[in-house]
């Protein structure tokens, strides 16, 4: 089959990577030229997808990248796989989803299967999604999500062993995505709705979000007590059950977890209530720069005049990936 992947970044080239293990024919659709350039020449941008595997793709024809929408028509899958950051203001933004909804539109036939891998609120594949393709074309009908799990630089779990949620507005659009995923995924999870996927994806990373907030905050105790906390959290993880170790750091980075918390508190607030774990968490994490420059001058002083060495700049180690990293 023909598969079309909308967005060549993390998420995006590392489904391209899986279906075309797979057998499948895939055009990646990216705005970016560079992507697309440097795709079609044989060149990976991202950790776990070498040139190699891009190189072998291309030179077989099974692959192709383009910036022109046109390119997926006769799809019978288009992959959605774009960023949804946060606004300035720290709103959840869907521009670029909504932007890739109206633009595969036109392009779709009654049975093209549309499958929305980007990490949005609940609701976002029914209101958002079908709502702007069928506007311009209403014919197509199929609509799935399965929200992504990719862990850059993870060397233990990918896109083969992780297991994998699909979520349908009907049951033939639930039953296509399961065979597609299950075709280089080895456990694909078909659950009751959109949402209820929607919804595990928020809940994954609010766990580590509010997680991470505490253990922040728990930093900040011990060093008032005097007490060192790398030992109290390993001497905590010798216990076999119910204890997961957090480590404290200098905030709180990468593309999802400290985005993903306030979809879900959007996604609340619409109907009235309020998350008051994120909410705190939020707050923790963001103040952990501001708190770490303070521990360095009551270490060393003023700042001022003095040169620092910023080791890791990337939100955690061996990724090239920036966003939303606190070491800005």
């Amino acid at each position: 089959m023909r598969v079309a992947i909308i967005g060549q970044g993390y998420v995006g080239l590392t489904i391209t990577s899986g279906a075309i293990s797979a057998g499948f024919e895939v055009i990646g659709i990216d705005k970016s030229q560079f992507v697309v350039k440097g795709l079609n020449s044989g060149k990976s941008h991202i950790e776990g997808i070498s040139d190699q595997q891009i190189a072998s793709a291309i030179s077989s024809g099974r692959f192709k990248a383009s910036g022109d929408f046109s390119d997926l028509a006769n799809s019978e899958i288009v992959v959605i796989a774009v960023p949804t950051p946060l606004s300035q203001s720290g709103e959840p933004d869907l521009a670029l989803l909504e932007s890739a909804s109206a633009s595969i539109a036109p392009f779709l036939n009654a049975e093209t299967l549309v499958i929305n891998e980007s990490t949005s609120y609940a609701g976002t594949l029914r209101n958002v999604i079908a709502a702007r393709v069928n506007a311009v074309n209403p014919k197509v009908k199929y609509f799935a999500v399965s929200p992504e799990r990719v862990d850059p630089g993870n060397k233990s779990f990918g896109v083969k062993n992780t297991p994998r949620l699909v979520g349908g507005i009907t049951d033939e659009a639930a039953n296509r995505a399961v065979s597609f995923y299950s075709s280089f995924c080895d456990y694909v999870i078909k659950v009751s709705s959109p949402e209820v996927a929607e919804s595990a994806k928020l809940l994954e990373n609010s766990f580590r979000f509010i997680n991470i907030g505490f253990i922040n905050e728990f930093a900040q105790l011990m060093n008032t007590m005097g007490i060192p906390v790398s030992e109290v959290i390993a001497a905590a993880g010798t216990k076999p059950y119910g204890f997961m170790p957090f480590f404290p750091n200098v905030g709180i980075g990468g593309h999802c977890i400290p985005v993903d918390p306030l979809y879900l508190q959007k996604n609340a607030l619409d109907h009235g209530v309020m998350s008051r774990y994120i909410k705190l968490s939020e707050e923790l994490n963001h103040e952990m720069p501001k708190y770490c420059v303070g521990r360095l001058e009551e270490l060393y002083g003023s700042l001022k005049g003095k040169h620092l060495l910023l080791v890791g700049v990337s939100y955690k180690p061996d990724i090239s990936d920036t966003r939303e990293s606190p070491a800005e």
